[in-house]
């Protein structure tokens, strides 16, 4: 920032869980910005020291302790807040945690600074987290701190009831940004020089929902996808996660043929027994789920496929998984994410019996990481001798770049500064060791 005075405060963040947290985070850090304070990277002295929490695993909980003891570490005077979803659920837990001053839950975030008027040490945690059923406006937000990539928020909150789910409770309801005003930040993303736009939010095919605060659709996520098609000097746009069930045709066969919408598509799964999905209740079976691998498929045979899937889940047979195993064996997919379920505090699921042994879902776990990581290796092979366009990254890792190509094979190249942040058009030649693809350029000519 220009003209630093001695006196001017220093803020620093870190950030737990998912994209959507980081689009926020940025927010809220441009936020502090304007109200003159200096942003520092985490591992420096700060004189505030702001930590976004996520509740989806058990270990980000514990991460939280460790984060807060690394803050302290560098500045034993610093003011401490805890924000987002674990802020929300369990407040009183965090403001007991050994430093922290302030925790402000779903609505409260945003307004951090309104907090900090005085950054004198609390004895105990002062908490600010409102009923959740009060977190029923939209705050839009975008993050922007590797130059190559921009997340940009779509829709918050979800009104689906799945068992194993804490989101509903930290985030409330379904509620979307204003066609509008996502064009606008996106007009402002692509101005900074940024390339790729990655779209997110808790559940983005419900977009338009409480788009003006009611609960209709203003929009849907196929106008939403349309809109941001028209935006001048955005070179791509990715779709995060989309649920099955509001992945439609339309959209598979506009991103088909979009100017820059690129092939790869992340679609939740969970289980692949129709009786784990009934008890988890998700909101379509795997025939559905095979029907949109399918489609796909018809209209981009090169698209990439990732899967989120669930292992342990209470009641979760061996059969049960093996039926997950092979189904996703069989799937053409290209890559699994796969999270150990655990239980979580006012969830259906915590209360339900058959209860899984921690090694066996760890066992389980083990499995489908394999599976993906052979699923990755067959769908990169299947691209070697394929031209692409690899927007290249910034970091020199180990003396190499790396980037991604449109439907997301994770290329490495020899390092070089003035390929960062750049679009070449290239051919895909060999996998390395390290399971990334080796290139060489189709012409010396910069796509963009």
């Amino acid at each position: 920032m220009q003209n630093m005075t001695s006196n001017q405060k220093k803020v620093a963040f870190y950030t737990l869980g998912c994209k959507l947290n980081f689009s926020e985070t940025s927010t809220i850090a441009r936020n502090f910005q304007q109200e003159g304070f200096e942003r520092v990277d985490f591992e420096e002295v700060a004189d505030i020291y702001v930590i976004n929490t996520c509740s989806v695993t058990d270990n980000a909980d514990k991460q939280f302790k460790q984060i807060v003891k690394k803050a302290l570490k560098h500045n034993d005077k610093a003011f401490i807040a805890a924000v987002g979803c674990y802020a929300q659920l369990k407040p009183e837990e965090l403001a007991a945690v050994d430093g922290v001053d302030l925790v402000l839950g779903a609505t409260e975030k945003f307004k951090i600074t309104d907090y900090l008027n005085d950054l004198s040490k609390n004895d105990m945690g002062e908490v600010h987290s409102c009923e959740i059923e009060e977190a029923n406006f939209y705050v839009g937000s975008y993050s922007i701190g590797d130059r190559t990539r921009a997340f940009l928020k779509v829709q918050d909150g979800c009104d689906y009831k799945c068992t194993y789910c804490t989101i509903p409770l930290a985030r409330g309801i379904s509620r979307s940004d204003e066609l509008q005003n996502v064009l606008n930040n996106a007009k402002e993303i692509s101005q900074q020089g940024i390339k790729e736009i990655v779209l997110t939010g808790v559940n983005i095919g419900d977009y338009g929902k409480g788009e003006f605060g009611n609960k209709k659709h203003e929009h849907t996520f196929l106008e939403l996808v349309q809109a941001l098609d028209e935006v001048e000097g955005i070179e791509r746009l990715r779709i995060s996660s989309i649920e099955p069930n509001l992945l439609k045709n339309e959209t598979i066969d506009f991103v088909s043929k979009s100017r820059t919408f690129v092939p790869h598509f992340h679609i939740p799964l969970q289980s692949g027994s129709n009786d784990i999905l009934k008890k988890m209740k998700r909101r379509y079976l795997r025939e559905l789920y095979i029907d949109r691998v399918n489609k796909i498929r018809e209209v981009m045979p090169d698209a990439c496929i990732g899967v989120d899937v669930i292992v342990g889940f209470p009641g979760e047979t061996d059969e049960h998984f093996l039926e997950t195993y092979h189904f996703l064996n069989d799937l053409d997919i290209s890559y699994l994410h796969v999270f150990t379920y655990s239980e979580r505090d006012n969830t259906e699921a915590a209360e339900m019996e058959n209860v899984i042994p921690a090694n066996v879902r760890s066992k389980r776990s083990k499995m489908l990481r394999g599976l993906s990581v052979k699923k990755r290796r067959a769908f990169y092979e299947s691209q070697l001798g394929t031209t692409r366009t690899v927007l290249f990254e910034a970091e020199n890792k180990e003396g190499y770049i790396h980037g991604f190509t449109e439907n997301y094979v994770k290329i490495k190249t020899p390092w070089n500064p003035e390929l960062s942040n750049t679009l070449h058009e290239i051919k895909l030649t060999k996998i390395d060791e390290d399971g990334s693809v080796r290139m060489e350029f189709v012409r010396d000519v910069v796509v963009v």
